[in-house]
């Protein structure tokens, strides 16, 4: 028996471990938008981490934001582990919906994005501390993945730089790995009119609402299905109350593509925008941004992943190509190759009901511990 599998081996053993190490991570809400809550939760991240690998992580404090990470070795490091611990749920939601088990499903706030990713990340460094096999391994866990990572962003590139891999713990539907990300724009555009009564005199007004009915019918239209661009217009608010002529309005806007060609022509239509009502004006604001993660990124060690599961006997690995996006779209984008998707097998993410299988848990754990113990070495 190789060493390797004793850590599969042992993994399998830690089943009930990781099921308890996943309730306790669960039960500490973190949503993006709650530093307090944030911060206690990376309090248990810290804990979890210490004890699996033996060493404590460096807290790095972004805009209030503690941001965790470990490096293991003096070196630069071989391959890097991305994960993050905020989530999209409000504080309170664990009152209406706990943590729970029934059979080999859990559910419960952040379960698969990406809580189970972490208990994933964590283990699979536990085996190779048990080696004594973490040298070359750095690790990132940051508190603002869900909002677009504006604090962490240059954390993590500054980390995964000159990696040979970038392993990222994000759940799986299905067990597909992803293998290629879109890339992400986000705006805000901005009306401004004139207000006005609406009874007594509306003709004197500029609509805002109205100008921005106009924009959002123009953004819209700027998507192309046939190369896989999406522009959708998402929040919106015009005016401040019900009889008068609204002197503002906005909508958010979100553009996804593979291709960077398609997020530079969107790019560049949307600040050409132009008011249709006279006097109106249109600003355009871009917000956070990750280039696309290609194919290309992923390829070898989405082969390699293959070549490990079928010595190992892990479950076959396939991989897909999705529209979201993570902080693998930022390693990919400074030229490190990166494989995503390589957390916690289930479905429902940001949505009630999130769910894993408990079995994937020991599972990716140990593809993701054969995976660091390889890249950068004799893969």
């Amino acid at each position: 028996m190789t060493a390797l599998d004793t850590v599969r081996a042992g993994l399998s053993a830690a089943a009930p471990q990781m099921q308890d190490d996943l309730a306790e991570l669960v039960g500490v809400e973190s949503p993006s938008s709650d530093v307090d809550a944030l911060a206690r939760c990376a309090d248990v991240v810290t804990a979890l981490g210490a004890r699996c690998t033996g060493r404590a992580p460096e807290r790095i404090v972004v805009g209030d934001r503690p941001h965790l990470r470990w490096r293991f070795g003096d070196g630069p490091p071989r391959v890097v582990l991305i994960g993050h611990y905020d989530t999209v749920w409000p504080r309170g939601t664990l009152a209406r919906w706990p943590f729970s088990v029934d059979g080999d499903r859990a559910t419960g706030p952040g379960v698969v994005d990406m809580k189970g990713g972490l208990v994933v990340l964590f283990h699979a460094l536990g085996a190779l501390a048990a080696l004594g096999d973490l040298d070359g391994v750095a690790v990132l866990v940051n508190a603002d993945e869900e909002i677009g990572s504006p604090t962490s962003t240059a954390l993590i590139e500054d980390t995964a730089r000159g990696a040979a891999g970038a392993l990222v713990l994000e759940g799986s539907h299905g067990g597909r790995l992803k293998v290629a990300r879109k890339g992400i724009a986000h705006y805000s555009v901005r009306v401004t009119g004139r207000a006005a009564h609406a009874g007594n005199a509306p003709h004197r007004g500029i609509n805002a609402g109205v100008e921005l009915a106009h924009q959002v019918l123009r953004i819209a239209a700027l998507g192309d299905a046939e190369r896989g661009t999406t522009v959708t217009p998402t929040d919106a608010v015009a005016g401040t109350t019900s009889n008068t002529v609204p002197a503002a309005a906005r909508v958010s806007v979100d553009v996804r593509s593979f291709d960077p060609l398609e997020l530079r022509r969107v790019d560049e239509a949307l600040r050409a925008l132009a008011p249709v009502l006279p006097g109106a004006a249109v600003e355009v604001e871009p917000g956070p941004a990750r280039p696309a993660m290609p194919q290309t990124a992923s390829a070898e060690l989405f082969a390699l992943a293959q070549r490990l599961a079928e010595r190992f006997g892990g479950r076959p690995v396939t991989g897909e190509a999705v529209g979201g996006g993570s902080d693998g779209n930022l390693t990919a984008g400074i030229g490190v190759r990166t494989l995503d998707g390589l957390g916690a097998v289930g479905g429902n993410a940001h949505a009630e009901g999130e769910w894993i299988e408990l079995s994937s848990l020991p599972d990716r754990a140990a593809l993701v511990s054969t995976l660091a113990a390889t890249i950068g070495r004799a893969e």
